[in-house]
């Protein structure tokens, strides 16, 4: 892999570490972050100064004495009630107060400190509190790369994480958003099927309502997977097609989301295929249940979750204040694979939706 502008030690260290454990996976973020936000991509254009960024990771100094003295550093992760150490961050306007709280799911293979950074950055620029974390097995949170042992494990870790920050002081009486992408989507229908008065909307790019019959493995392939995941579930042996191909439609940007360095890559593990086959046929079942205002954006040409889905969603659910915008000749990246233009219409549409939704709710 070649990155413009890397060094080539860190390039090679980078092609060389293996990522399933989140140690080495810390340990490349730490050397390429500072590159990954000066790539060209409209995302991270503007000026977003008057914001406060934190990540929940910290540094402890351990001073380690031989015969000389040695000082050394280690970051230290919050731990959940599952014993998982949790990579979280936030974004907050430090020269106005909140308007409201906006909570993200990243998709799968993905993390929160890539594209997000710029889609966080402007909306914290426009007075909200945003707040992220890495999923446990993705990112910099801890367990196996990629691998997803139950879906609802992660529904829980996020609702252990997001109800922490809301009940914080700070907040309280703070309207409060889900806003998720893909899987990221899926896992904010989940809270909310467990949470249904919690939240005052949800944001969903792209869900992961429906998998696309591009991407799912036929029938006898899907028995195979079944048997083969009760004796290796870690197993990297589910093919899958190039995800970037099928999502940005931007063949530049396709280029700079190789800069996402954390990104999983490859084949799917098999317990985490069947989890992802399997929620997405339980939300299919349970659209009904979705009783919070909604805001679903969807790419007509997106080849991985596919439209039907998202239409089926805004058609049976039963909440009133539902508003689905499809994307003409859209692919399912949309706020990091369309181009500039198209990004920009689909932020503006997001932030459109939020402020109405928040004068709405202070009225």
């Amino acid at each position: 892999m070649r990155w413009e502008g890397v060094d080539k030690n860190v390039a090679k260290m980078v092609s060389e570490t293996k990522l399933d454990q989140a140690r080495e996976r810390r340990k490349v973020r730490e050397a390429f972050k500072d590159v990954q936000l000066r790539i060209d991509h409209c995302l991270f254009k503007g000026n977003h100064t008057g914001l406060r960024t934190k990540e929940n990771s910290f540094y402890l100094r351990f001073l380690f004495e031989m015969d000389t003295n040695v000082v050394s550093y280690i970051q230290s992760y919050e731990v959940n009630s599952r014993g998982l150490e949790i990579f979280s961050k936030s974004w907050l306007p430090e020269n106005s107060s909140i308007q409201a709280l906006v909570c993200f799911c990243h998709g799968y293979g993905d993390t929160c400190t890539f594209f997000f950074e710029g889609v966080a950055m402007r909306l914290a620029s426009s007075g909200y509190g945003v707040f992220a974390m890495d999923l446990p097995g993705f990112g910099l949170s801890e367990g196996l790369h990629g691998y997803i042992p139950n879906f609802d494990y992660l529904v829980d870790d996020v609702i252990e994480h997001f109800s922490k920050i809301k009940e914080n002081p700070e907040y309280n009486g703070l309207p409060s958003f889900m806003f998720g992408g893909s899987m990221g989507a899926a896992i904010a229908l989940k809270v909310h099927f467990k949470q249904p008065d919690s939240w005052d909307g949800a944001i969903l790019v792209a869900p992961m309502c429906k998998i696309s019959d591009e991407i799912m493995p036929p029938w006898p392939v899907k028995q195979f997977l079944v048997a083969m995941a009760k004796l290796l579930p870690e197993k990297k042996i589910v093919p899958l097609k190039d995800l970037g191909e099928l999502a940005f439609r931007d063949r530049t940007k396709l280029e700079q989301a190789s800069y996402n360095v954390l990104r999983y890559r490859g084949k799917a593990r098999l317990r985490t295929a069947l989890e992802i086959i399997r929620t997405t046929r339980e939300i299919e079942q349970r659209l009904e249940e979705v009783c919070l205002p909604l805001l679903i954006l969807q790419g007509e040409f997106d080849s991985v979750t596919d439209p039907s889905g998202s239409k089926a969603l805004h058609e049976k659910a039963s909440c009133t204040d539902k508003k689905l915008c499809l994307y003409e000749d859209s692919y399912h990246a949309l706020l990091e694979g369309e181009p500039d233009e198209m990004i920009i219409q689909i932020l503006n549409d997001i932030f459109s939706w939020l402020d109405d939704h928040v004068k709405r709710l202070r009225r």
